[in-house]
């Protein structure tokens, strides 16, 4: 499995976003802080905000916010946003999957690492990733 550079940078814009959520943070600064390139992390931002995962404001004083509670924004939720499907093979979703003979097993095995994998997300939100300090432990 891989995550893409745009999910990768989404969750850590959004989780920059939400550890210092009292003023609005530019993306200049949010790309600068964590590394990611500026002119990438803008189209991140345009997905998040058609996602209704950020919310932006122009102007001297303008910059981005989280765009609800950061404890409510799963990190399923922020790759789909950015990806459109959470999980695919070849580009199929593993649900439409069917093979033939012996590797009729193949394709249960990729449902079940997708929801494996998408139940771990949906479980874990910006705000558990953001108040995290040192080794605390992500919720299971």
């Amino acid at each position: 499995m891989q995550i893409s550079a745009k999910a990768d940078y989404a969750v850590r814009a959004l989780v920059e976003l939400a550890a210092d959520s009292g003023r609005p943070l530019t993306c200049e600064g949010i790309a600068s802080a964590q590394e990611i390139p500026f002119r990438f992390l803008k189209s991140v931002f345009r997905d998040l905000r058609s996602a209704g995962l950020v919310r932006s404001q122009r102007g001297c004083e303008g910059g981005y916010w989280i765009g609800r509670d950061a404890g409510s924004i799963t990190v399923a939720e922020v790759m789909t946003a950015v990806d459109g499907e959470f999980f695919t093979v070849r580009g199929e979703r593993p649900g439409t999957l069917d093979y033939p003979g012996a590797a009729h097993g193949v394709a249960e095995l990729w449902r079940s690492v997708e929801s494996a994998a998408e139940t771990r997300l949906a479980r874990t939100t910006i705000g558990d990733l953001a108040s995290r300090q040192g080794s605390a432990a992500l919720p299971v």
